[in-house]
C-alpha cells in the first residue's frame, strides 16, 4: 500500500481507502464486515470512509465495534452529515443543531472521542452558508473533529464557502469527496483545477462504477448472480444505468490493456483514478476480504501515457463530463 497526504494537509491517507456504504449493516452481515475491515486493515488500508444516515445508522456503529482495540493513532475515521437520520425536521441538513448533533452521535456510534475528517454530505439550499461553517470550525476547535471536506458541492459552492473561511478565519475544507471513475469525469473540467489552486484533496467514491468497471458484466448476458445489480439492497437502482451493452462492449474492450500490466479490469479501473494527482485515495467496498486482496493491487501501478490514452479510445463518447452533473438536493423535499 502507498500513501499520499490530504489535499495540503500533513495527514497521510491510504491511496485505497475502505467505505461501507451499501455493505455494514444493509448487504453483509456484522460478522463478515468485521472481517473485511480486518483484512482491510492488514493490506495496509489505513482511511475507513462511513456516514452517519448509511443504513440508517447500523453502518457506524458495526464500523465502531470492528475497529475496537485497534490503536487510534494507527488509522484516519471519516464521516459525513447531511443525510436524514431521523423523521424530525431537525434531523436532516446543515443546521448547527443538525450538525452538532449528529457529531456527538456519530462519535458515540464509532466509540471514539475524535474524527478525522468530517463531511458535509452535500450542499444545504436551506441552511446558511456562514452556519453551516462556523459549526464545523467549532468542532475543530473543540477537538472533536481534526479536519473538514464536502461531497458532491459544485464549484460555486466551494469558492463561497471558502471565500467565507478565509473572511472569518475559519478552519478551511481540506478534502472533496465525488464520484469519479473512468465513466464518470465530472469533476475534471471545474472541481479538480479549483482544488488544485486551493489545496484540496478529492477522496473519490465509486471509482469502478458501481463494479461496471470491474469487466464481470458482460453485453447480451444478465448480470451475475448475487452481484450489486442484483441486489436491490445494494445499489442495484445506481448501477442500472451503465447496464447497456454500448457501456459493456467498451469495459471489455479495457481487457487487453489491462493484461498488458497483468492487472484486473478492476485494478486498471483503480489505477486509471489515482494516475490523477488531485485524488488521494479511492474508496472501495467489498462484501468479502478476497475482493480487497484483489483491489489493493492497484495501489502504486503506475500507468503510462499511452496507457491512458488507450483507456480514453476504448470508452470513447461514453464518459460523462458534463460539470453540472455534480449537485445536491433539497434535503427537505
Amino acid at each position: 500500500m502507498e500513501y499520499r497526504r490530504l489535499g495540503s494537509t500533513g495527514m497521510y491517507v491510504s491511496e485505497i481507502s475502505y467505505g461501507n456504504w451499501v455493505t455494514h449493516g444493509s448487504q453483509v452481515e456484522a460478522e463478515a464486515a468485521e472481517k473485511c475491515v480486518r483484512e482491510a486493515l492488514k493490506q495496509g488500508i489505513t482511511t475507513f470512509d462511513t456516514a452517519d444516515v448509511y443504513a440508517g445508522t447500523k453502518a457506524e456503529t458495526i464500523l465502531g465495534r470492528a475497529l475496537k482495540g485497534v490503536r487510534r493513532e494507527s488509522y484516519e475515521l471519516f464521516t459525513k452529515v447531511y443525510f436524514p437520520t431521523g423523521g424530525g425536521k431537525n434531523d436532516r441538513g446543515l443546521s448547527r443543531k443538525h450538525i452538532m448533533e449528529s457529531c456527538h452521535a456519530s462519535l458515540r456510534r464509532l466509540k471514539t472521542d475524535h474524527i478525522d475528517l468530517y463531511q458535509a454530505h452535500r450542499f444545504d439550499f436551506e441552511t446558511p452558508l456562514e452556519e453551516t461553517l462556523s459549526a464545523f470550525d467549532d468542532l475543530i476547535r473543540q477537538g472533536k473533529v481534526s479536519y473538514i471536506g464536502f461531497s458532491e458541492w459544485n464549484a460555486q459552492q466551494i469558492k463561497d464557502a471558502l471565500k467565507i473561511q478565509d473572511e472569518r478565519g475559519y478552519n478551511r475544507f481540506v478534502s472533496s469527496q465525488p464520484q469519479y471513475s473512468a465513466l464518470w469525469r465530472v469533476i475534471e473540467s471545474e472541481i479538480v483545477p479549483l482544488s488544485q489552486r486551493e489545496g484540496i484533496g478529492q477522496i473519490v467514491w465509486s471509482p469502478m462504477a458501481q463494479g461496471i468497471l470491474t469487466g464481470k458484466y458482460l453485453p447480451g448476458s444478465k448480470p451475475p448472480a448475487g452481484s450489486r445489480a442484483t441486489d436491490k439492497k445494494s445499489g442495484a437502482g445506481f448501477i442500472s444505468r451503465w447496464l447497456r451493452d454500448d457501456v459493456l462492449e467498451a469495459v471489455q474492450r479495457l481487457k487487453p490493456i489491462a493484461d498488458e500490466s497483468a492487472l484486473t479490469i478492476g485494478q486498471l479501473s483503480l489505477a486509471w483514478v489515482l494516475a490523477n494527482s488531485n485524488v488521494s485515495s479511492a474508496i472501495i467496498g467489498a462484501t468479502k476480504p478476497s475482493q480487497i486482496r484483489e483491489n489493493v493491487k492497484a495501489s502504486g501501478v503506475k500507468l503510462s501515457p499511452d496507457q491512458l490514452q488507450a483507456i480514453d479510445k476504448a470508452l470513447g463518447n461514453l464518459p460523462e463530463k458534463d460539470p453540472a452533473k455534480t449537485e445536491s438536493p433539497n434535503p427537505r423535499a
